[in-house]
């Protein structure tokens, strides 16, 4: 299959390119490089600019008029500069989409991959979801993602919309690298919370579990942590079972598919794993920030019986995998000033 992957020089979408070309699969990538590495293309089919640029998408389709399917990756995805800066989240994340998806459709391409977020999930009292549950964004960002799932729905209900089809990935925690360093997160300094882990033992300074009366087994806030690896494993799944799992002409052409390992890791369990895999830190708790939650994790149960997919590498994988990177995108940097 040839694969067109927008944003598929980013973190995700070139993990999802390498996990396509090891499966003898051919991917396409766009990408306006805001964000993304030309690093991370390894000499793949590369078109540089913006998803709604019409004139080049049909360039993109005239190229290679064997695209089988789209993976949608390209979005804004910082939560604070989205509280900040929102029309700018919103017309880069929905408005953007939307011409993509008029493009789409006029070069006859009827079948997306959604990269979503388990960030539309309202709170559950237990932090446990499925595909079923609530949805209820929080943040700008987050609620670009909940409008762009609305849209893409729309999009495969519309008159003459038989063939118009979509497979959504709310994915959950992502982690770790592509175990053969060939792409990772670009940021140095993340702000998530294996980010923060590396960072006070890389500094010496303390990290800070922050909440500790969640309803939790050990009181400390739950997520589930997916290698980036088995996410893109994931997107593998979804493409080579598109048509089986949303079949052209059926009454329900949108399915939703949450991909994480099926149970979660409190910051606690973090903590102590982390510690294993790379040495002791400073540890100190302190009560939740403002906007803080208990945070949530899934059953799996729809991506192992509608993709037959399930996670393949642990925690500790996904915590080497992040250092092993670490070491090697800053000595690529280094290297090249």
């Amino acid at each position: 299959m040839k694969i067109l992957i927008t944003g598929g020089a980013g973190y995700i979408g070139a993990t999802v390119a390498s996990a396509l070309q090891d499966e003898g699969h051919v991917p396409v990538v766009l990408d306006d490089l805001s964000k993304g590495r030309r690093e991370f293309l390894h000499g793949r089919a590369f078109y540089q600019g913006d998803i709604a640029d019409h004139q080049l998408l049909d360039r993109v389709f005239a190229e290679h008029p064997d695209i089988h399917a789209v993976v949608h990756c390209a979005a804004k995805i910082v939560v604070p500069k989205s509280v900040a800066a929102p029309l700018h989240y919103y017309r880069e994340n929905v408005g953007k989409t939307i011409e993509l998806l008029e493009a789409l459709q006029r070069n006859g391409c009827t079948r997306v991959v959604f990269s979503s977020s388990a960030s539309v999930y309202a709170p559950a009292p237990d932090a446990r979801v499925t595909e079923a549950s609530p949805v209820d964004a929080s943040s700008p960002y987050a609620r670009t993602k909940q409008m762009m799932e609305q849209v893409l729905q729309d999009w495969t209900r519309g008159d003459g919309a038989d063939n118009q089809r979509v497979i959504v990935l709310r994915y959950f925690n992502p982690v770790g690298a592509d175990p053969e360093l060939r792409s990772g997160l670009q940021d140095l300094n993340p702000t998530h919370a294996l980010g923060k882990l590396i960072e006070a033992y890389e500094t010496g300074r303390p990290f800070t579990v922050t909440g500790t009366g969640w309803e939790t087994r050990d009181g400390s806030g739950i997520r589930d942590y997916v290698h980036v690896w088995d996410l893109a494993a994931a997107h593998v799944a979804a493409l080579v079972r598109f048509d089986d799992a949303v079949a052209p002409g059926a009454e329900e052409r949108y399915r939703v598919v949450n991909v994480g390992t099926g149970s979660g890791t409190t910051v606690r369990e973090l903590v102590a794993a982390f510690q294993e895999v790379v040495g002791p830190i400073d540890v100190r708790e302190a009560g939740p920030r403002p906007g803080d939650v208990i945070g949530c994790y899934t059953t799996g149960d729809t991506a192992r019986t509608l993709l037959g997919w399930r996670p393949r590498l642990g925690l500790a994988d996904g915590i080497r995998d992040a250092m092993a990177w670490r070491e090697a995108w800053t000595a690529r940097l280094g290297s090249t000033g």
